[in-house]
């Protein structure tokens, strides 16, 4: 067991606990954990062995599964950034397919394509994969389970379509472009599409016994983009900081900006009906946590190996570019996909970030100082505010945790600005200005704003009239 230098020695042995706790009780081989934080060195915790001569070590290398999807979905929104396609483009319009080529690339990488799982046939018994022709080949041999957009439906066949895809616009193999795009600016040395020398054994461990039964080595073929991928926590870890808070990690925005990545991480779909304890985005698995918090990533399965891969954002404590990874070398200890949440939650509890001090900024500009204060739409009363730059509002009954609107102004109109986050989000804030050059009103997404509560016939309960 290794665990990184620089946290309270309390908040390590908490950590490491825990990691230890889920490999003896889920009776993993091999886990390799790692916690990344923009104010804290990096945290990594090893318990076990890679069933092999090599020591197992932050830079042993797991098959980490459908994680693997984030990374073709990352690259899929690189590909709409640079203009060479639309979310709404039906991927026939740029792959030539047999069939299904009407469905959507946003419903592809939102599992709401109503795809079947898996590409024709029973890869699960040959563990034979398709290469990229028969992929393609075969598309009119695989139904449609469900109608698009009818519900979420998990597909490995529809993401490795999507990594089709991508090769196909950017004119390389999928492996060459994920080097190229993702890998190589981010600093993910350790992750591959091959494992190393050095990788940890994978393991189905006996259900009665304490025999661990080597699993067969698989390469998943044109299906890789699903599925295909090996790395190290420590990568994961990094991989997990950037999805939650991409400019600490990629300032320039080389590989995606923040925009892109809120894009991402919307929820257009709930995994179960029932219980909203999960929703999907762009490719992206997003678990609420109470209190304004999200864990957003993915988990992964192969034969062998599990892995769960979670950056956090929102809540009190919560660091910037925080990640956890956790993988291991066991394919049914699901106990695994639980342990980045409950890392990621005790290193908020027991060692939260600092609080940035608060300083005297410059002042609102002067055409707007007369408007800021409280002002009354819809019966309801809202505070406007100048921080950190910019114009803002609140309602005035609203938890100290919700993030108010946000505004910026139209270029060519002085007196009209567009909600960029928070309520109404797109929506214009126009200004009516007096004679004199008084803000006397406002509207809000069509709504009248009056410094008075008013009925919407405008009768004024202050003046009474």
């Amino acid at each position: 067991m290794s665990t990184g230098p620089g946290l309270d020695a309390r908040v390590d042995e908490r950590l490491g606990r825990l990691v230890r706790r889920v490999q003896a009780d889920a009776r993993v081989p091999a886990v390799s954990a790692a916690l990344h934080r923009a104010d804290r060195p990096l945290w990594q915790c090893t318990v076990g062995d890679t069933g092999s001569d090599n020591a197992l070590g932050p830079r042993t290398q797991f098959r980490i599964g459908s994680v693997t999807k984030t990374f073709t979905a990352v690259l899929t929104l690189q590909c709409r950034d640079d203009g060479l396609l639309d979310l709404d483009d039906p991927v026939g319009r740029h792959l030539d397919l047999p069939a299904h080529g009407e469905l959507t690339v946003r419903r592809l990488l939102s599992h709401t394509g109503g795809l079947q799982r898996e590409p024709f046939g029973d890869v699960w018994d040959t563990l034979s994969a398709p290469d990229a022709d028969r992929l393609v080949a075969e598309l009119d041999r695989a139904e449609r389970v469900l109608p698009p957009a009818r519900r979420f439906h998990y597909s490995n066949l529809g993401l490795a379509v999507l990594g089709q895809l991508v090769a196909r616009l950017r004119g390389g193999s999928w492996a060459q472009v994920l080097t190229e795009r993702v890998l190589t600016p981010l600093g993910l040395t350790d992750t591959t599409v091959t494992p190393g020398p050095a990788a940890a054994t994978g393991f189905l461990v006996d259900a009665y016994s304490d025999e661990a039964h080597p699993e067969p080595p698989t390469d998943f073929g044109a299906v890789g983009p699903a599925a295909q991928l090996w790395s190290t926590a420590t990568d994961m870890a990094r991989w997990a900081a950037f999805l939650a808070d991409p400019a600490a990690l990629d300032p320039a925005g080389a590989v995606l900006t923040p925009g892109t990545l809120d894009e991402m991480r919307w929820p257009l779909t709930t995994t179960d009906e029932t219980l909203w304890g999960a929703g999907f985005g762009l490719g992206l698995i997003l678990i609420p946590q109470g209190e304004r918090v999200v864990h957003v990533g993915h988990d992964g399965a192969m034969p062998g190996f599990l892995a769960a891969v979670y950056g956090r954002r929102g809540g009190d404590g919560t660091a910037g570019a925080m990640g956890a990874a956790v993988l291991g070398s066991s394919g049914t200890a699901a106990e695994l996909f639980d342990l980045p949440h409950q890392l990621l939650a005790a290193a908020v509890e027991h060692d939260p970030a600092e609080i940035e001090p608060w300083r005297p900024g410059p002042p609102a500009p002067a055409a707007l100082r007369g408007m800021l204060g409280r002002w009354w739409g819809e019966g309801f009363e809202y505070v406007f505010s100048w921080h950190d730059g910019t114009l803002r509002a609140r309602g005035a009954g609203d938890p100290a945790g919700r993030p108010p609107a946000v505004f910026t102004p139209l270029p060519d109109r002085p007196d009209v600005f567009r909600t960029v986050s928070g309520r109404e989000a797109g929506e214009l804030l126009r200004m009516t200005r007096d004679e004199a050059g008084t803000v006397v009103r406002m509207h809000w997404a069509t709504y009248r704003f009056s410094r008075h509560q008013e009925t919407f016939d405008r009768y004024d309960f202050r003046s009474g009239s």
